[in-house]
């Protein structure tokens, strides 16, 4: 077979452009992607410009280590994940009662989880803080007893009992609740209803339908904007420094307050907040991973040599053949 337009000396057909069949393939072009080169050139720049400029800041960059293990910065690192970890659960286990309770058949517990969604999300995290801290200004004392008698059960002081993580604890965690019964709602509206018909037909009780039907189904959709959520929980416990509860912000500035590094100790909270998002965000994965098992293939992931040797096959694979005259 000669290629036309080719001269006496191409009659013998190179065999690397012959494919199984014996036909000649067509020349491959490769395309030049001048967008590509000239976009990550510009990134380049930008990102050698950015780190210079960042180099010949006032900035004693020797001495963020050091802050990354001060004792003040890990007991603010302690108390941002223990915030953020408490609120979050109390957050979970609350939004749960409410969506319950939201899609229920109760009028009046649709009604109150209604009006509690649309209060605690409407207002600011940080004015229902703020809020929670100042308690005692109309409220000093906390008395739990039996109304229009004189048993007592509990008497206390409402500055003692609001101290600064139970008031940053309340805000966040009443913040997020409201969040989390939408989250949990959208999740449980989202099974098909001819599943729970059909497991009522089977004579399963609304636990066993709960349990093997709609929450299996139910987080798959529930579990990404959940971890979402914690994370920026992490971030929001930042909130609590404004009423001085010891965390990442509040131990920076502590410090901060004494030798003036201010951003030394800002970037050494800064690095402690990306690792610790990062970790939740391993662990947000493999959650929804284990809640996702239907849509891996059988067998595992395929292996990766397989699959490059594949991929090398489908670029090598010419695009067309030449039709045999």
């Amino acid at each position: 077979m000669t290629a036309p337009g080719s001269g006496a000396g191409a009659d013998t057909v190179d065999p690397a452009r012959t494919s199984s069949a014996g036909r000649e393939l067509l020349p491959q072009v490769r395309l030049k992607h001048w967008g590509r080169w000239v976009s990550a050139a510009v990134i380049v720049v930008a990102l050698v410009a950015l780190a210079y400029g960042a180099s010949q800041g006032d900035i004693a960059y020797g001495d963020i280590p050091y802050y990354l293990i001060s004792p003040i910065i890990l007991q603010g690192l302690v108390g941002t994940i223990v915030l953020a970890v408490a609120a979050q659960v109390s957050a979970v286990v609350i939004g749960v009662v409410i969506a319950l309770m939201r899609i229920s058949k109760n009028p009046v517990a649709q009604a109150f989880a209604a009006g509690y969604t649309w209060l605690f999300r409407g207002l600011p995290v940080l004015l229902q803080i703020l809020l929670w801290y100042n308690l005692a200004l109309i409220f000093p004392r906390l008395t739990v007893g039996v109304p229009f008698t004189d048993v007592v059960f509990l008497d206390v002081s409402t500055n003692d009992v609001m101290t600064t993580f139970v008031a940053a604890f309340l805000g966040l965690a009443l913040n997020e609740s409201a969040y989390m019964a939408e989250i949990v709602r959208a999740g449980l509206k989202s099974v098909d209803r001819g599943q729970i018909e059909a497991a009522q037909s089977i004579g399963q009780t609304p636990m066993q339908r709960m349990a093997r039907i709609v929450l299996p189904q139910a987080m798959r959709i529930i579990i990404p904007p959940t971890g979402n959520d914690f994370i920026n929980m992490l971030k929001g416990t930042a909130m609590a420094s404004v009423i001085g509860y010891l965390e990442l912000i509040k131990a920076a500035n502590n410090i901060s307050s004494f030798n003036l590094q201010v951003m030394e100790t800002l970037i050494a909270a800064a690095i402690w907040y990306m690792v610790i998002v990062s970790v939740a965000s391993v662990g947000q994965f493999y959650l929804e991973r284990s809640f996702d098992r239907q849509d891996r293939r059988p067998g595992g992931p395929p292996n990766a040599r397989a699959l490059r040797r594949k991929v090398a096959a489908d670029l090598g694979r010419a695009p067309l053949v030449r039709s045999t005259p």
